[in-house]
């Protein structure tokens, strides 16, 4: 078997679907018919309709008679099948749109071959085959394009379901949601003691939704429960690519690797392994102060750290094949995360906080990893000034967030377009502290002596020919001037 399900589970589960009264939206009996493209499109008709009626998985079975559900097994045997020169499940993933999770699971029930197709219920889309949305009437698999009103309630049931509440495993014993979530590391990162019995344990996780108690049985761990406690995202198939990965590379391209490493355990349970595994990785300056050698980071602690709990935290879900990444390259740091931000990227640091994954941000503030004020972008520009490095830089490439922490470089090896993005993010931070932009904090936000402040009104010149920043009063004297972002800018002006 090519699962880490046991045999147990799988032969369980098989006899609860022969139970079932008939075919259904979310089940569809085969028992050796397997024409790819027909294959395809029950990934998407089942995808869709599970959604639809609020179940996480659909199964397509191999192996059990339509009529009566009797087990007969089947000659089918998916590893083996190709289309032309490619394996079934690469052609089909291929053809999906979103690539939604799927596998095939294999298992002999009374001596005769079963084959199962566990397909993740649709999430924030439909489910595409070849371009076509199907849809199950009934036990039918119809195009849903020839079905308006389906198509309407099924984007109703989409944008309802956020991503915390989707199902990543059904009807476990309570042994194995302990074996496989990292409850220690809740019960730890929340102050809280430890119950005395594995149903407190369990009651506890139900409680903030990382698992729930399935009807049939035993529980359903949540995406929620998966992504903060893992103890190994490899349990999880379904979620297996949303751990994050960290390379480092040789200088300051990415031609030559250094060392890869992807995340083993949920976001809060190794949180801070995670930090202090990039820490380790992060070059250092050496910095002579009073004759005395000392080793001083490349780049803030505080403002890596907040950054990797915000690639985290607002990542979209919904990407699929992909997950949060840290590069670490001689002169940078690049932290990319799945999704487009949910506010312009320049404002990041004035605009009120918005996720995507409340219940996820909200979890981890309790767990003391992230604040939900929106502070955090703060802290990195306010680090960045205390140590007079370059202003992080923002980016949305190929609907990706991406931020980039600079080395240290001195003001004169600095780009125009680098000069001016730091009297932005410099007039943006006084802003939101109720202060000024002016020659005096520019003199000291760069190094700047104060017999150089020619240097710091050039800076400030710039600033104003590039219209990030505008005069506060342009009626003042110079020497009063002050200045504000050019988004803060009055209307009557």
């Amino acid at each position: 078997m090519t699962t880490e399900l046991s045999v147990d589970y799988l032969i369980g589960l098989v006899r609860e679907l022969c139970k079932q009264s008939g075919e259904s939206e979310w089940l569809e009996f085969k028992v050796n018919e397997h024409e790819p493209s027909e294959v395809g499109e029950y990934i998407s008709a089942l995808a869709n309709s599970s959604a639809l009626v609020g179940r996480p998985f659909g199964y397509l079975v191999w192996g059990v008679a339509n009529d009566g559900h009797q087990v007969v097994g089947t000659r089918f045997v998916p590893r083996g099948k190709k289309v032309g020169n490619e394996e079934l499940e690469n052609w089909l993933l291929k053809l999906l749109v979103p690539r939604i999770h799927f596998r095939f699971l294999d298992v002999e029930v009374d001596g005769r071959a079963i084959v199962l197709l566990e397909i993740a219920a649709a999430s924030r889309q439909p489910v595409q085959f070849q371009g076509q949305e199907f849809v199950r009437i009934g036990s039918y698999k119809k195009k849903l394009k020839d079905y308006p009103d389906k198509a309407r309630e099924l984007w109703r049931a989409l944008d309802r379901t956020p991503f915390e509440n989707g199902v990543a495993a059904e009807r476990l014993p309570g042994e194995e949601v302990l074996r496989r979530l990292d409850y220690p590391a809740y019960f730890e990162l929340l102050g809280r003691p430890l119950p005395e019995n594995r149903e407190g344990i369990l009651n506890a996780l139900q409680q903030d939704g990382l698992i729930d108690l399935c009807r049939a049985g035993n529980w359903n761990v949540t995406n929620l429960g998966v992504v903060l406690l893992a103890r190994r995202f490899d349990d999880w198939p379904s979620l297996r690519r949303k751990a994050i990965r960290v390379v480092q590379y040789r200088d300051a391209s990415r031609v030559e690797t250094l060392r890869e490493q992807e995340g083993v355990r949920g976001y809060a349970a190794g949180f801070e392994g995670l930090v202090a595994f990039i820490d380790a990785l992060l070059p250092v300056n050496e910095v002579i102060h009073q004759a005395i050698r000392t080793s001083a980071p490349f780049f803030p602690r505080l403002a890596v750290r907040e950054l990797v709990a915000n690639a985290l935290i607002h990542q979209d879900f919904s990407v699929a094949g992909t997950g949060p990444m840290v590069e670490i390259f001689a002169d940078r740091l690049e932290i990319t995360n799945p999704g487009q931000p949910l506010m312009d990227a320049q404002r990041f640091l004035d605009t009120p906080p918005k996720s995507r994954n409340e219940r996820l941000a909200a979890l981890l503030r309790r767990m003391g990893i992230c604040e939900e004020r929106g502070s955090g972008w703060d802290k990195v520009v306010s680090q960045t000034e205390l140590h007079q490095l370059p202003a992080p830089l923002a980016e949305v490439p190929d609907g990706h967030t991406r931020v980039v922490l600079f080395g240290p470089r001195p003001l004169t090896a600095m780009a125009k377009i680098d000069r001016v993005r730091v009297v932005y993010f410099h007039a943006c931070l006084r802003h939101v502290n109720r202060q000024y932009l002016t020659n005096t904090s520019v003199r000291q936000r760069f190094g700047i002596q104060p017999q150089n402040s020619a240097s710091a009104s050039r800076l400030i010149r710039e600033g104003l020919e590039a219209g990030v920043i505008v005069p506060d009063d342009p009626q003042a004297a110079p020497k009063l001037m002050r200045y504000i972002p050019a988004w803060a800018r009055p209307e009557s002006l």
